[in-house]
């Protein structure tokens, strides 16, 4: 896995997959390619525009709760964020973004020390968060899920297990 190097866009608590994949958009948008140019965009309109491959979110407390939609994972990974570093994730929001490809880091302190708009770098193999305030550890990923996200997802995956077995 690689260094994930990207600039900070910072949010609060109990964002919803609603905030971040409006659902008006739902049914009506389904080209993943699409998604990007609607996230979070009655939160922050300028993120959509704004975000560069490899930015990073930073946000509280049960980042994306509310519905299932995987959505609200993909307009965020196609749309080129390199990881998200919350407080706390919603169960299911979580999963998606494994099965995404797309780190999803839990680490409350960092949280507290990053600033919206700063440059911060992780280390998913050193288990690191660097920032202008410090380092933070965070927990390695298994190994399978590892296998996930360098094979870019759960679909992808299984899909080479599927081959390998035959």
């Amino acid at each position: 896995m690689e260094i994930i190097r990207g600039r900070v866009w910072k949010y609060g608590d109990n964002i919803n997959t609603d905030v971040i994949f409006p659902g008006k958009y739902t049914y009506t948008i389904s080209e993943p390619t699409e998604m990007p140019a609607h996230a979070l965009e009655d939160l922050d309109p300028d993120f959509a525009n704004g975000v560069k491959p490899g930015d990073i979110i930073v946000a509280g407390k049960n980042w994306g709760c509310g519905s299932s939609r995987e959505q609200a994972v993909t307009c965020l990974k196609e749309g080129g964020l390199g990881a998200i570093i919350a407080e706390s994730f919603a169960r299911i929001y979580y999963r998606n973004c494994l099965n995404a490809a797309l780190p999803a880091l839990i680490c409350p302190d960092a949280v507290n020390a990053i600033q919206n708009g700063e440059q911060i770098e992780i280390d998913l193999d050193r288990g690191e968060i660097r920032t202008l305030k410090g380092n933070y550890s965070i927990s390695p990923f298994p190994e399978v899920v590892r296998e996930i996200f360098d094979s870019g997802g759960l679909i992808a995956y299984t899909k080479k297990r599927l081959e390998e077995s035959q």
